[in-house]
């Protein structure tokens, strides 16, 4: 029997997904109420009034070079995701722009930069978790990412504000700072998606009863912990600090079961963004 490999299928999907939900803001609220963006056809509208090269000319090159420096660093898998939406994206926004009532959703070009902002921001995430791209731009914020660390969604907006800021020279004023808002608005619905369902919350315990609170997380949550020997500032006196994350449901149960152990059990709670390791990004199950 043929083990059929579901993650394929949903990474294809959304794939496609996102480049559908791109192509729609481009069709229904960029492209009618004539709003300028960021990316490699920012880019291109810049070469093309400055130094007169064609547009499709240079987004091509453009993209094909991004391309290629995408497959030598992010790899043969990444490459092979980006070629979907390559061929994917124009066929679907050509097919979009054969519909005229998505270009008449509305004349307000704030109305435009906000609702284009969240559906490029939710549609870059989604292709941007499935571990591809759009292409063109999107490419050097993951390069910069896998090799530096540096946030996708923060040099995403770094190289399109620089783009919208360089067509200020040749475009309204006006329009330069809708643009300004669209890239705003997607960076920040961008960032949101990336870390959806991944954020966890870290607790840390301070208690006389910390064994009894260690084995409740242990065997009544199910959660790791790790004891950390601290020392008191004031009386500096030897104590154990409990340390363990929970997803942000398993909080309050955690919260209302250690405070039932001990009323004056010293909790510190914070979030944070990510948890790699058992029980978060790989199988609970032990050896």
């Amino acid at each position: 029997m043929v083990k059929i490999n579901w993650s394929i299928f949903k990474t294809i999907g959304l794939i496609l997904l996102g480049n559908t939900l791109y192509a729609l803001a481009v069709t229904a609220f960029i492209l009618p109420s004539g709003l300028i963006t960021g990316g490699s056809t920012g880019l291109a509208l810049f070469f093309y009034h400055q130094f007169n090269i064609p547009i499709t000319l240079f987004v091509s090159l453009f993209n094909i070079a991004m391309f290629i420096l995408g497959a030598l660093v992010l790899g043969r898998a990444f490459a092979l995701t980006t070629l979907i939406s390559t061929f994917y994206y124009p066929l679907i926004l050509g097919v979009f722009q054969n519909f005229p009532f998505l270009q008449s959703m509305t004349s307000d070009h704030l109305l435009s930069a906000i609702y284009a902002g969240l559906m490029i921001g939710l549609s870059l995430g989604l292709v941007i978790r499935a571990g591809a791209s759009t292409g063109g731009m999107d490419i050097p914020p993951l390069v910069l990412n896998k090799k530096f660390g540096v946030s996708v969604s923060i040099t995403l907006y770094a190289f399109d504000f620089t783009i919208l800021l360089l067509q200020m020279l040749f475009a309204n004023k006006e329009q330069v700072l809708y643009g300004i808002l669209l890239v705003l608005i997607y960076t920040v619905v961008l960032d949101k998606v990336l870390l959806l369902g991944q954020s966890r919350m870290q607790v840390k315990i301070i208690s006389k009863k910390y064994k009894e609170i260690n084995q409740m997380i242990i065997h009544h949550l199910d959660r790791g912990s790790t004891i950390i020997q601290a020392e008191t500032g004031y009386f500096h006196d030897k104590t154990p600090v409990l340390l363990t994350v929970v997803s942000n449901r398993e909080l309050p149960l955690l919260n209302k079961l250690a405070l039932s152990i001990d009323p004056n059990a010293f909790m510190i709670i914070n979030q944070v963004n990510k948890v790699n390791g058992r029980g978060f990004s790989i199988d609970k199950s032990y050896m």
